[in-house]
């Protein structure tokens, strides 16, 4: 650690930084910054930022408000000029870095959601493991927060000559790798002007500042064509929704431990019982990775549209992607490569909290032996629901209010968030369904105000 604290020490003043932004997450995943400047950054590295706790979402009461920001030096990144506050200092670059909270005896905050990831991959390297993930990041791009119009009438991999937003994409894989972030590759999705970019597989404490830094830079990227970027799970009822995709692996040194060349589907004992941990505890988990009212809107039937991708059931596939967990089509001496995918999260979710409570299940259904349970094969979407029961395959929460009352009674994802950002969560998850049951909708007035 101060090896690499040297490095951002010597690198801000050879680099003529004047300005470092330090970033953190609040527990509903919304980014927070604020700035020092180079001379106080030494100071930053050994003593921290005071702050009010009080005042960031989840995070403290009043009465223990005290919080320190300390910069990890690891996630050190010069900052693009034009981008995330890099034309704040006219004389000099401008640089960012991720902080972790402590209280003011020194000890880490156990309501940082930052915190709460390094915990359970803490518990997976106990087990010997290293947890990596490789999000699909999906977004539409609109004329207007207020006039959610698409801008393209693509489809999808569409291409087109002059398609503004294909040049929008290109440059924004250009500032994301310049902030070391690297990109595998990106298209346009299914729906007029949705768009696609995947992040190349990092361990999860990275991709998850990865994964916020990408939101700010795509919405900063839209913002600068006049155009407005959104992760909203489902933002029109006419079309699909968002969804983040989330390929995974564990691996043990340089061995992929999902990886079995005997077994038929290639997966390890390992694999198997990973899945059967996800599925097993599908349910419990919904509301970390859909964590908004909106949320549910694209875990139904999207009736209308003629793909549906985003799952409403607990099974499992290898090509069928109405399925909530697909194991990829494995690649002849790409050991590797063998993962498997969870379909279910939104990008609008945490992914701190997101990634924990996947990897606590999934370690879950190793340390208990969860059992593989057949694949489904067919198109769920077209079974009965009488051939769904026969099969033993759930339905995830329909609702916000469902995922409430999943999640209240897990012991898994209490004790994977622990017990300040659980109770939190539930308290402000009641209120945002309490807040949406009372809202008379503008479909209400259309179809009752006439006739009621």
């Amino acid at each position: 650690m101060e090896r690499q604290q040297d490095y951002v020490l010597r690198t801000v003043e050879e680099r003529g930084i004047r300005l470092v932004w330090l970033w953190f997450t609040d527990v509903l995943g919304f980014l927070k910054s604020f700035a020092v400047t180079s001379e106080e950054l030494e100071q930053a590295f050994e003593e921290g930022i005071g702050f009010d706790g009080s005042a960031i979402e989840g995070f403290a009461r009043v009465q223990e408000s005290d919080m320190l920001a300390r910069p990890d030096a690891a996630t050190f990144q010069i900052t693009p000029r034009g981008l995330a506050g890099a034309d704040d200092h006219p004389d000099g670059g401008v640089a960012r870095m991720f902080c972790d909270i402590y209280t003011p005896d020194g000890q880490p905050f156990w309501g940082d959601p930052r915190y709460v990831l390094r915990r359970n991959l803490e518990k997976a390297a106990e087990r010997g493991f290293t947890f990596y993930v490789h999000p699909e990041m999906e977004f539409f791009l609109f004329k207007d927060v207020a006039d959610p119009t698409p801008i393209d009438a693509g489809g999808y991999f569409d291409l087109t000559p002059s398609d503004t937003t294909q040049e929008l994409r290109r440059d924004t894989i250009s500032v994301l790798e310049k902030v070391g972030i690297p990109v595998e590759f990106s298209h346009h999705e299914v729906a007029p002007s949705q768009h696609e970019i995947d992040l190349r597989h990092q361990d999860a404490l990275t991709m998850a500042d990865s994964v916020m830094t990408f939101r700010l830079l795509v919405k900063e990227m839209a913002a600068r064509r006049g155009m407005y970027a959104t992760f909203m799970p489902k933002p029109k009822t006419e079309l699909p929704g968002n969804g983040m995709h989330t390929h995974m692996s564990l691996f043990e040194g340089d061995q992929n431990a999902f990886h079995d060349s005997s077994d038929e589907y290639h997966l390890s004992k390992v694999a198997r019982s990973f899945i059967g941990g996800l599925l097993h505890h599908a349910r419990e988990i919904t509301l970390i990775t859909n964590q908004w009212v909106n949320s549910y809107k694209r875990l139904t039937s999207q009736m209308g549209y003629p793909v549906q991708e985003a799952p409403t059931y607990v099974c499992w596939g290898r090509h069928n992607r109405s399925a909530l967990i697909r194991v990829p089509m494995y690649k002849p001496r790409k050991e590797r490569s063998t993962r498997i995918e969870i379909r279910s999260p939104d990008p609008a979710c945490n992914p701190y909290l997101a990634f924990a409570v996947i990897l606590a299940a999934g370690l879950k259904g190793i340390d208990e032996g969860y059992e593989l349970p057949a694949e489904a094969t067919d198109n769920i979407y077209e079974m009965t629901e009488q051939e769904r029961k026969a099969r033993s395959i759930t339905q995830l929460p329909n609702d916000l209010y469902d995922a409430l009352n999943e999640m209240e009674s897990s012991d898994l994802v209490a004790e994977t968030l622990g017990e300040q950002t659980f109770e939190y969560l539930l308290r402000n998850k009641r209120a945002e369904w309490d807040q949406y049951k009372s809202y008379v909708s503008p479909y209400e007035m259309e179809r009752y105000l006439p006739v009621l």
